[in-house]
């Protein structure tokens, strides 16, 4: 049985991203940025919202500009299956299936019939399958920034959670890891 995890990046006052829409928070350093590609290696693939898979769309096609840390990333995300949940696309890249119907039904077989770790991205995606009651593990990832509004972490009110543990992650990250009380 799969473990659905939303974690993604915020600043100390809970956004994954600015007023602008577009993602405002500096990239990680060199060993967060490690440590999201061995993450990312590890999962047994991820649930996308439209928007943030439109955004990691980035990682699909190599840019001369990279450096080796971009092509191991890039690779590890091609690698992995993604599912996108979207009523608005038509097509999606490599190694990516669009999920446009019966997405509670769809999700609940994808926990039952995949093993390991799926990662949730989107904080829209992640409310969601929060009021369905899948979300086993929420990692928040802090950086010190604060952006003062934009997209919240979480996209409305939460029930309990409980904390697991609490780490630092390469050179300006604190995850702290909680489930459902």
């Amino acid at each position: 049985m799969a473990k659905f995890i939303f974690g993604m990046m915020q600043s100390l006052d809970g956004y994954v991203d600015g007023v602008t829409g577009r993602l405002e928070l500096p990239p990680p350093g060199v060993a967060l940025g490690h440590h999201f590609t061995d993450h990312v290696r590890g999962m047994a693939g991820a649930l996308y919202g439209r928007r943030i898979y439109e955004i990691m769309r980035y990682w699909d096609e190599e840019r001369p500009e990279w450096d080796a840390d971009d092509h191991d990333f890039a690779a590890a995300w091609r690698a992995a299956p993604k599912w996108v949940i979207s009523r608005t696309l038509n097509m999606v890249g490599p190694n990516a299936t669009i999920v446009n119907k019966n997405v509670e039904a769809f999700v609940r077989r994808l926990k039952e019939d995949v093993e390991g770790d799926i990662d949730v991205a989107g904080p829209t995606l992640a409310g969601s399958l929060t009021n369905m009651g899948l979300i086993d593990e929420y990692r928040l990832y802090f950086r010190p920034f604060v952006l003062g509004a934009g997209k919240a972490y979480f996209a409305g009110a939460r029930p309990p959670l409980r904390i697991l543990s609490s780490d630092r992650v390469g050179e300006d990250a604190v995850r702290v890891t909680c489930v459902p009380a």
